[in-house]
């Protein structure tokens, strides 16, 4: 049986990635453009550019399938956790400027807030993993623990 909470997390998750990832690649100029005024080097802007919004969409399509629904959890919880520690960087004023590329209606949110928004995401993400590991523990046939069969 699926556990409903996993599905439940994991559809926030895509609905999440897919989101932003769309919201970057709709108007590509101004994330490059965004990405060129960043702290890091101006060599990467134009992997980056691609990168994200690439990397965010193809979480999203990692969730959606059986075989690689555990991978796309950890992807979720690596993207969550550097857009986070992201934020909290920028909060704590590390940088000598304050950029932000993040697309959609997320642009509208203060840093405070956008942290308390990336802090719920890495949560969902944590918790999604836990829950999947758990209901894995001792649900498979031996010949299958290499295995993750999980959702959708």
């Amino acid at each position: 049986m699926k556990n409903k909470w996993v599905v439940i997390l994991s559809s926030l998750l895509v609905l999440l990635f897919l989101y932003t990832g769309l919201v970057k690649f709709r108007d590509l100029q101004q994330f490059a453009g965004e990405m060129r005024n960043q702290v890091f080097p101006k060599t990467l802007v134009p992997y980056i550019t691609w990168l994200i919004p690439s990397a965010e969409i193809g979480t999203a399509l990692l969730l959606l399938f059986d075989r690689t629904h555990f991978a796309g959890l950890l992807s979720s919880f690596v993207l969550m956790l550097l857009f986070t520690v992201y934020t909290a960087l920028v909060l704590l004023h590390m940088f000598n400027r304050v950029p932000c590329s993040c697309g959609g209606v997320i642009r509208s949110l203060s840093w405070g807030q956008h942290l308390v928004f990336n802090l719920f995401f890495l949560a969902v993400a944590v918790t999604a993993i836990k829950l999947c590991m758990h209901a894995n523990r001792g649900n498979r046939k031996p010949e299958e623990k290499s295995r993750y069969h999980f959702l959708f």
